[in-house]
């Protein structure tokens, strides 16, 4: 039996209990960094699977690290599993992860005989958007040691290589003066107003910025009663560009509509988080092409798909391990149109045959082209080099 086809058969008699498992996530949604269940479970399949696995690295509870495999070739397979707040795995975490533990117990079955070493990271917190589970990971040594990464998305449909774009997320907070808003309202300072100002001001920004920039946010606290001039306001936003670069050039200039909010009424200023953005995606072609044969095999095809192509799609930090090492972020395709992610509906589709479908599909494709990352002379030869 070829190592493939050896892989295959491992994961089949694993396709039960992993589908399952991302159902049982699924059931069970959890906020960045809370995921004590989904972690859990995860880490018991892998130990299960013969995976060597450390709980809680880099001082994150819900983050781990499982390997199998003594091979030279040292391939990351990350798994998500975080979900949104109020709309559950609307993004689909629950097939990224069982689909990373399918995916890494498949190739585990002949990474020895292909020259393999496999690591499952446990990524907490990927839909927080700043100083998320993959940056801290990376800061902290937990990519130490590999030659690549990868690992799967669900979507509507099937995309190699979408356009991921750089992003930060911050909150802003604005402190007045408290007074009554009939009788007193020369004595108060309105931070509600500032909002209202700077949520202007963006609105007149955008006709000034790049056509593949987006500024979007929500205001988490506008006042306490309507009868009293607001002392404190918040808000969180999100700025996106193409690249870190663009980003570095778009943020200073939202920044400047929030403290112009604060300079007309004056309101006091304060600036929480954007400090550890999120990076483009940069998709390694040797890797892509690799998965996009598997995939094809497995009855998948990525035809050209016009404008969502090539429209900035959203961001995550799997771009930041993408500039760290060779790394590839394929979508896999749930056929849940019109439902797309974000949505409710989209949740629902994350248990539906089609995705159950898209979990093993992913799994194998990674696998397989995990195995030809290390069977290809060329493309073993320049990511060992990378050591």
């Amino acid at each position: 039996m070829d190592a493939k086809s050896a892989a295959k058969e491992r994961f089949e008699a694993a396709r039960a209990g992993l589908v399952e498992l991302s159902h049982r996530i699924h059931a069970h949604p959890e906020l960045g960094f809370e995921e004590e269940k989904a972690s859990t479970w995860l880490c018991e399949s892998l130990v299960d699977a013969g995976f060597a696995v450390e709980k809680g690295i880099c001082d994150m509870p819900t983050a781990f690290r499982a390997r199998a495999g003594s091979g030279p070739l040292h391939i990351g397979i990350c798994a998500e599993y975080d979900c949104l707040p109020g709309i559950g795995h609307a993004c689909g975490h629950n097939i990224i992860a069982a689909s990373a533990v399918g995916a890494a117990l498949a190739a585990a079955k002949v990474a020895d005989e292909v020259g393999l070493t496999i690591t499952v990271l446990g990524t907490p917190a990927e839909e927080v958007g700043n100083a998320s589970g993959k940056i801290l990971l990376l800061e902290r040594g937990a990519f130490g040691g590999l030659h690549a990464a990868m690992m799967v998305h669900p979507a509507p449909f099937d995309m190699l290589t979408s356009k991921i774009i750089a992003a930060s997320m911050f909150e802003v907070n604005y402190t007045g003066k408290e007074s009554h808003a009939s009788a007193f309202p020369e004595v108060g300072v309105n931070a509600a107003d500032a909002l209202t100002i700077a949520q202007t001001a963006i609105g007149l920004l955008r006709q000034h910025i790049r056509s593949t920039d987006r500024i979007h946010g929500f205001i988490t606290c506008g006042g306490a009663a309507p009868n009293v001039i607001p002392a404190h306001t918040s808000a969180r936003y999100i700025v996106r560009s193409e690249t870190l670069e663009q980003l570095e050039e778009l943020r200073p200039r939202v920044y400047r509509c929030f403290e112009a909010g604060a300079l007309a009424t004056g309101s006091k200023i304060e600036f929480v988080g954007g400090d550890k953005p999120y990076a483009e995606m940069r998709h390694d072609a040797a890797m892509a092409d690799f998965f996009r044969r598997n995939s094809e095999v497995l009855g998948r095809s990525f035809p050209d798909l016009g404008d969502w192509q090539r429209r900035p799609s959203g961001s995550t930090d799997m771009g930041n391990v993408s500039l760290a090492m060779p790394s590839i972020h394929p979508f896999i395709g749930i056929n849940s149109l019109p439902a797309v992610n974000h949505q409710p509906e989209f949740t629902a589709h994350c248990i539906t045959a089609d995705a159950d479908k898209a979990l093993a599909d992913g799994a194998l494709a990674m696998a397989w082209t995990c195995i030809d990352m290390a069977t290809d002379e060329s493309t073993r030869t320049r990511l060992l080099a990378r050591a």
